[in-house]
């Protein structure tokens, strides 16, 4: 007798779809029982900071949760590399405007990605010439990779013991003097940085050189009413001010003068990436 092979196939065409369905699903468990890369980050995290004191040097700890971040690329956190579009507005370039960011240029946006009283997790996507203007990071540490894109980067430190003058004019202006740190254009994939209270660039500004976006780990965050507020700066080079001596290039330090909080353009976004279960 010849197989008759007619029920089994239609069979076969029943049962198609839903092994296409159990083969997907079968594929999405294994992704999901995988750790996501901002899981294992979160995990890290919240290993490392248990108290809301930062880290105030190079440690182990330190250069673990840095070579994790090394490790974290767009696409882990949902986004997709956009440096290569040119998305400026009529931004300015550079360091000394900071304020001049016309209006209608594109925001910055601000990814949440977990936040709590011992750490935060954020993502920065800059657009073409956007500036987070020169601000410090008191009592915190930070670390900061670049996941896409060209970023200008200048930094200081303070001066210790603290140097400060007050210079007499229509507005008594009081400065003190900072060393700086870097000033120079990091590139994705680079390292991540990582500032402390008291060194390596706590305070710092951001110009976008191309699009890019910076995943930031702040450890404490801000927080006003336990002494951690955000500062922002003017910048004046050394020679302008008299009265100190130093012992190298004068170009190697500025005077900071502290100015009101700047009208930044920016936006809150949705982050779009993998969930974080605390």
């Amino acid at each position: 007798m010849q197989p008759n092979f007619g029920k089994s196939l239609r069979n076969l065409a029943v049962f198609a779809p839903l092994k296409s369905i159990i083969a997907a699903f079968s594929n999405y468990s294994g992704m999901t029982a995988r750790r996501s890369s901002v899981q294992s980050l979160y995990e890290l995290c919240a290993k490392t900071f248990r108290t809301s004191q930062p880290l105030t040097q190079p440690s182990q700890a330190s250069q673990a949760l840095s070579s994790l971040m090394d490790t974290i690329g767009p696409g882990d956190v949902g986004l997709k590399d956009e440096s290569t579009e040119d998305d400026r507005g009529h931004g300015v370039f550079g360091l000394s405007e900071l304020s001049r960011t016309a209006r209608w240029s594109q925001p910055i946006t601000y990814l949440d990605l977990y936040e709590c009283d011992k750490f935060t997790m954020c993502i920065f996507c800059f657009p073409t010439s956007a500036v987070i203007p020169l601000h410090d990071h008191p009592g915190m540490c930070v670390f900061s990779k670049i996941l896409y894109g060209s970023l200008h980067v200048k930094a200081y430190d303070w001066v210790e013991p603290s140097l400060v003058r007050i210079v007499k004019g229509p507005e008594n202006i009081t400065v003190r003097l900072a060393k700086l740190v870097t000033d120079k254009v990091m590139t994705a994939p680079c390292e991540t940085s990582v500032l402390y209270p008291k060194r390596a660039g706590n305070v710092h500004c951001f110009t976008a050189v191309t699009p890019c976006a910076v995943l930031d780990v702040l450890a404490p965050p801000y927080l006003e009413s336990a002494g951690r507020p955000c500062t922002y700066y003017h910048d004046y080079p050394f020679s302008s001010f008299y009265g100190a001596d130093i012992p190298d290039k004068e170009g190697e330090y500025a005077w900071l003068a502290e100015i009101k909080s700047p009208d930044i353009y920016m936006r809150q976004g949705r982050y779009s990436g993998p969930a974080i279960q605390p």
